[in-house]
């Protein structure tokens, strides 16, 4: 069951990463087509969040009712949102309107994908959620290059080849649910015992996606500001994006819980802390490579720690509570670098986010040890009221 599921998981995330590639790339021709400027194109992105929090809040009980069909539709319902930006953008309106339904579609997609990883990594006994993220990374990097190749094309070509992959992944879930077992009974909300272990591994989360998520959207600004690198700057997000992939793929089997959450969050103070004093284009991208690399197994080894621990007759609640606060930091890390920048400029932003990553190293025993999921000990699972009997690999309803 483990190799089957495995490789489903990986479809998804393979996917998922194909459209977000395309999307990156495509972002200065949607602004065009809309016909706005900076300020409406960052009001228009704010309706891509708007879209995904509620979504994700939803999707974690439609996912424990009737398993991984979920994931299947809410990607193929991600590819045809695509398609309807690339037609619909003609202005702000239609722009805005369009992200709400990429928002509400991908955010259900990444808790559907996750939480589908997640039984595969307990069903197989090996890693899968690093690599599964490792695969979305190299996706992104590889999609958002064949879009810029195909920039001559309309805009809509990208969008439809994306599109398509969604479509054909989200069949592969839907159709082809392995030895996944569904029961339709109605499922209830999580109760207090298991959800505030839950949220608290989301605020680690949240700070591993703020930082991560800064240094994608700044990164670029950055050298273009602080080192005037030229077209030097456009490769930083690539360059970030390619180290996370890499370092996924060679950490992925990695299972100090603790030590690589430490170590990730060192090397992500550390990384930040060279770029604000970076001189040079390559100085600053050895830092931004560092950075990288540590914040790229910090997300995936927190899912890997509730796929061990949770019960898979609520896993997708549980993972939808803990990517929902996670993706709370990853919307408000760009922002978090934009207020610092307005007040002590861009080297003093890189500065704040690098202290984010202090308190990230700071928090992480104390909120492990808070949440029951210390060194992922299954005396931690007992205590916090978040291990289920349930065998592993098994979706199931079952009112708890």
């Amino acid at each position: 069951m483990g190799v089957g599921t495995s490789w489903r998981a990986f479809v998804g995330f393979a996917a998922f990463g194909a459209f977000w590639g395309v999307w990156g790339a495509s972002v200065p021709r949607v602004q065009d087509q809309a016909g706005i400027g900076d300020g409406a194109l960052g009001f228009a992105l704010l309706f891509v969040g708007a879209g995904a929090l509620p979504a994700m809040l939803l999707t974690g009980r439609a996912l424990d009712r009737w398993g991984p069909g979920v994931a299947g539709a809410a990607l193929a319902a991600l590819g045809g949102a695509g398609v309807v930006v690339a037609f619909t953008a003609a202005n702000l309106a239609g722009l805005c309107a369009g992200l709400a339904m990429v928002g509400a579609a991908s955010g259900a997609a990444d808790v559907g994908i996750n939480a589908v990883a997640g039984v595969a990594e307990r069903a197989a006994g090996k890693a899968v959620i690093t690599r599964a993220h490792g695969v979305f990374s190299g996706l992104v990097v590889l999609a958002s290059l064949a879009s810029g190749a195909a920039s001559p094309l309309p805009l809509v070509v990208p969008f439809v080849a994306a599109g398509g992959a969604c479509v054909a992944a989200g069949t592969c879930l839907w159709a082809f649910p392995g030895d996944f077992v569904v029961r339709r009974e109605a499922v209830a909300p999580l109760g207090r015992q298991r959800i505030v272990p839950l949220l608290l591994i989301g605020v680690l989360g949240a700070l591993a996606f703020a930082g991560e998520n800064a240094h994608q959207s700044w990164s670029a600004v950055f050298a273009d500001d602080e080192l005037q690198a030229g077209g030097l700057g456009a490769v930083a997000p690539a360059v970030f994006a390619g180290t996370v992939a890499i370092t996924r793929f060679s950490a992925g089997g990695a299972r100090a819980v603790r030590g690589i959450l430490l170590a990730g969050a060192a090397g992500a103070a550390g990384g930040a802390l060279v770029i604000a004093v970076a001189s040079t284009p390559a100085v600053a991208g050895a830092g931004l490579a560092t950075a990288a690399a540590g914040t790229a197994v910090l997300f995936p080894t927190l899912l890997r720690l509730v796929a061990r621990n949770v019960g898979d007759d609520h896993r997708g609640r549980a993972t939808s509570v803990v990517t929902t606060v996670s993706y709370l930091g990853f919307l408000a890390g760009p922002v978090y670098v934009g207020l610092w920048a307005e007040a002590v400029g861009l080297r003093g932003a890189m500065v704040a986010v690098a202290a984010l990553a202090v308190v990230l190293f700071a928090l992480t025993p104390l909120l492990l040890r808070l949440s029951g999921f210390a060194g992922g000990e299954r005396c931690g699972q007992a205590r916090a009221g978040v291990f289920s009997s349930a065998s592993p690999g098994r979706w199931s309803g079952t009112k708890r």
